[in-house]
């Protein structure tokens, strides 16, 4: 980015962006660079305009007013192919490959090497990817690779290869660690750093915090369609960040208050399912947050899974309140008084193209129907009562549930499965893809939550967050609880080491 103290000439300079959409300011006078050879990371909550923003630099959307220079001179994109050729490439949080088709053939999808007779040349291909792979110390990827039997982050590789395939000089990667694993994090992030050795630009989003004083050169905040800042990540730090991206000071990312422990109301034993369930045993009580750590497929989403009755539990008992219980279905699950909130709230957690007013009442539909009719003034007062009680910042309860921030849409299916009033929640990663200042409410919830004597399991991959919220901690590991540390016992080294198999 730098050479003998020089700062190297902006490659692609905003100068005051504007988009709006029907009803919606979407972004507001936007204007900062991005140089060749540095991460820059772009930062705000959920609707603070991030997403309009790259649709904007990669054709996708043109905006309404302002300009975009490349190399000082200004440039229209007239749609995703323009930026492609003008060296700008955007990997999205869904992977946009073809699952049937292999690794090369993704690479060189609408550009492959051509023969006289306009025929592809295979083997030019396959020697380009191999060239393209080797350029980026990738060892374990074959260009004959069908993509479809690849890890989330080969995937991602694939992807990061065909946008070099066609000569990136600006690379936007787009949550790039949501789905990832500790290992693909570390080896994504050393593709990135090698990519910027040799003056690739690259714009990062991310929610975490850590990946960006890990990885960034510079961080520029977006809050409510405006520019807040663009500083130097070396000149600033978590607190300043999260203040400036949402406008306010948050006292603790982690507002644990501890409650006081009542009787047990989730008991298992020896609870199984193999091969990702296998003999698990352990408590739950009244008022109490237990955080169950562990790796990605060390089983604690097929744990849930089990204990709701998706997958039920094959051997082993479970107790319910001091009651002897049999989960077969979701349904005995809620008969019980568990709730389930998914890891997925996209797919398994609302039903995205209907509205606030009918995802809100979905658990409890039984209680709302007479004659085998919704009485939908009682609907209707469910869902105001949800959106008050949690704060979804909504334009009503019919808005579509489906356009709410990721944040909104996770408090909603809190809602839902609260309105049960159930005795059990399990949170499966309930801050995995939101904004900083829609963690810290849905964790002064969870607080809040225990604090009126719910037993609360919580299922999260971020270590911070099952040490700064829970009052127990579990690791679990192939498909066993392998480690329990409570109090000053759960420490990131004794958790971690549990985690890996180290102790």
């Amino acid at each position: 980015m730098e050479a003998d103290g020089a700062v190297a000439a902006p490659l692609l300079s905003l100068v005051g962006i504007g988009k709006s959409f029907p009803g919606v300011q979407a972004l507001r006078a936007v204007s900062f660079d991005i140089r060749p050879g540095e991460v820059h990371a772009l930062l705000g909550e959920n609707g603070a305009g991030k997403s309009t923003l790259i649709k904007i630099i990669s054709g996708v959307h043109a905006a309404d007013a302002g300009s975009l220079l490349l190399d000082g001179h200004p440039i229209r994109l007239v749609g995703p192919q323009a930026a492609r050729a003008a060296g700008i490439a955007t990997i999205y949080q869904e992977l946009l490959l073809f699952p049937e088709l292999t690794v090369a053939e993704n690479v060189f999808m609408g550009h492959a090497p051509r023969r006289r007779g306009r025929r592809l040349d295979w083997k030019a291909m396959r020697s380009a990817t191999e060239a393209l792979l080797e350029s980026l110390d990738i060892t374990d990827l074959d260009p004959s690779q069908v993509v479809g039997a690849l890890s989330v982050g080969n995937r991602q590789r694939v992807e990061i290869l065909r946008a070099l395939s066609q000569d990136a000089r600006l690379l936007i990667m787009d949550e790039p660690t949501a789905a990832l694993t500790g290992h693909d994090v570390e080896r994504l992030f050393a593709i990135v750093r090698r990519l910027r050795a040799r003056g690739v630009a690259v714009v990062y989003i991310s929610h975490r915090l850590e990946e960006v004083f890990a990885l960034a050169d510079r961080v520029t905040v977006l809050r409510d369609g405006q520019h807040v800042a663009t500083r130097s990540v070396a000149e600033t730090d978590r607190a300043g960040l999260i203040q400036m991206m949402v406008g306010r000071q948050i006292d603790s990312l982690f507002p644990k208050v501890t409650a006081p422990r009542g009787r047990p109301v989730l008991e298992l034993s020896d609870l199984a399912r193999p091969p990702a369930t296998n003999g698990v045993s352990f408590a739950v009580h009244e008022g109490e947050i237990v955080g169950l750590a562990g790796l990605v497929g060390s089983g604690r989403s097929e744990l849930a899974q089990a204990i709701f009755g998706i997958t039920p539990a094959t051997a082993g008992t479970m107790r319910v309140a001091g009651r002897a219980a049999r989960v077969r279905s979701v349904a005995d699950a809620r008969r019980l008084g568990i709730a389930y909130v998914p890891e997925d709230r996209a797919t398994q957690g609302l039903v995205r193209p209907m509205t606030v007013r009918e995802n809100a009442s979905l658990a409890v539909l039984g209680t709302l129907a007479r004659l085998g009719f919704i009485d939908r003034e009682a609907e209707a007062k469910l869902a105001a009562d949800v959106v008050a009680r949690f704060g979804v910042r909504t334009a009503g309860i019919e808005q579509i549930a489906g356009r709410l921030s990721g944040g909104n849409q996770q408090k909603i299916v809190l809602g839902k499965w609260l309105a049960a009033q159930p005795k059990v929640l399990i949170l499966d990663e309930p801050t995995r893809g939101i904004d900083v200042g829609a963690k810290a409410e849905i964790h002064r919830l969870m607080s809040n939550l225990a604090g009126r004597g719910l037993a609360v399991l919580m299922i999260s991959s971020e270590l911070p967050e099952v040490l700064g919220m829970s009052d127990r901690v579990l690791v679990m590991r192939q498909g066993r609880i392998v480690g329990e540390f409570a109090g000053t016992a759960a420490t990131q080294e004794r958790v971690g080491a549990a985690m890996m198999g180290g102790g």
